[in-house]
């Protein structure tokens, strides 16, 4: 599938450009569709180098929480729960404890440090997948709840909204909360209903609840807040718990005397050389998707929604918004770059201009999600350290362990 996409995406790019060439006389097209290939691929080794740094860090902060103990400790709290969402994975496993701290950095909006700990639950799911070839029910569920993660505190957008101009910049908050929440519970009552979930097991309904219930007094409390304290608030309590796990963990690898720093560097180490598989991917990627906006297909894309849209009579205020929705699902910064464009040209707070923060704020590049699983299936990496006596499982999970990173790398 995403080969298929993938050569999609020059194939329009030259069609749509022959034809601006030949009909339109834009003897330019071609210029910036090569300018563009240029452009990307060296924006796709810088963001890969930039982003070596954070991969070390907060690898190298999970190997200290995970030799402290603390990991362990808090996927006790939700071990009821995902041990029914996900009954193949044994109990206590690392992969939990990766999964919560995941979960949790998305529900901050915390994206950097929501790609390592994504990886790092990748990696183990896949050291449990019986068929490599395969995404197991586990990993499936993982991706749809973390493609779909609630992000209860959207700050970029708000800063973005307020850079353009807005007269309110949190007035979508509430919209995106509701948004990004219903897209949870759609993603999960879909996938338990594919793999025969019982979501009406005691446990997994108190606990669905009573995040309902969290989220409901969240929205209640924001709400309440005039938009200057509503930023204030949310960037402060992000960024403090965020650090407040970094200095619980270091505690706990005192009181398990541990050494902090040796963990942390065995860590960076895995961030260091994950950074560098991910290069041809995102080249690749970025470069298709690049040559296809510069070529103007995106464009003409919406144009020919905008006309569906009047033959239905319907109204077509929302096709304005309509490239930050098509851009979405395979490339978050061209879906940003989409979204400011739209407030820029319609106003920050047109109906184009609030619905395209929405889409913006509310959800991930899913389609890229599901087609990177395809990613390197059939590489061949040496047996990992770890896994000494398994190479086939560990070549794999080494693969797996940078897919991931890699739908996650295009939002930053």
């Amino acid at each position: 599938m995403l080969n298929i996409i993938w050569m999609g995406f020059f194939l329009a790019a030259f069609c749509t450009a022959l034809f601006k060439l030949v009909f339109l006389g834009d003897q330019q097209v071609f210029a910036q569709i090569m300018a563009a290939m240029f452009a990307l691929s060296k924006s796709a080794f810088e963001i890969s180098l930039g982003l070596t740094g954070v991969l070390a860090l907060w690898l190298g902060i999970m190997r200290i929480g995970e030799k402290s103990g603390f990991i362990h400790l808090l996927t006790q709290g939700l071990t009821p729960l995902f041990s029914r969402l996900m009954p193949d994975v044994p109990k206590g496993h690392p992969a939990l404890g990766a999964i919560v701290m995941n979960i949790s950095a998305n529900a901050l909006g915390l994206d950097n440090a929501a790609t390592p700990l994504g990886i790092k639950a990748m990696q183990e799911l896949q050291s449990l997948n019986p068929d490599p070839e395969t995404a197991s029910n586990a990993q499936i569920l993982f991706l749809v709840i973390n493609t779909s993660g609630v992000t209860l505190f959207p700050v970029t957008i708000f800063t973005y909204r307020a850079q353009l101009g807005a007269a309110n910049p949190t007035d979508v908050f509430i919209p995106i909360l509701i948004a990004t929440y219903m897209g949870t519970m759609v993603g999960l009552l879909a996938v338990a209903y594919v793999q025969k979930i019982n979501l009406l097991d005691k446990v997994i309904l108190a606990y669905l609840g009573g995040f309902t219930l969290i989220v409901g007094g969240i929205l209640a409390y924001f709400s309440s807040l005039p938009q200057q304290q509503m930023l204030e608030q949310s960037a402060i309590i992000s960024n403090l718990m965020l650090f407040s796990l970094v200095i619980i963990f270091i505690l706990g690898a005192v009181d398990k005397g541990v050494n902090a720093y040796d963990a942390f560097i065995e860590g960076a180490k895995e961030g260091f050389q994950t950074a560098i598989t991910i290069i041809p991917y995102l080249v690749a990627m970025l470069v298709a998707i690049g040559v296809f906006r510069a070529s103007g297909a995106l464009e003409l894309l919406a144009d020919l929604a905008r006309l569906a849209v009047h033959y239905f009579m319907l109204d077509d205020r929302f096709v304005d918004a309509l490239p930050t929705a098509l851009m979405k699902p395979f490339s978050g910064s061209g879906a940003r770059a989409m979204m400011i464009d739209t407030m820029k040209t319609l106003g920050a707070d047109s109906f184009a201009g609030r619905l395209s923060a929405i889409v913006q704020g509310s959800s991930e590049t899913t389609f890229y999600v599901l087609a990177i699983l395809r990613l390197g299936r059939h590489q061949t990496y040496p047996p990992c350290r770890r896994m000494r006596d398994n190479s086939r499982l560990c070549r794999h999970s080494c693969v797996h362990f940078g897919r991931l990173l890699v739908f996650r790398v295009i939002e930053i």
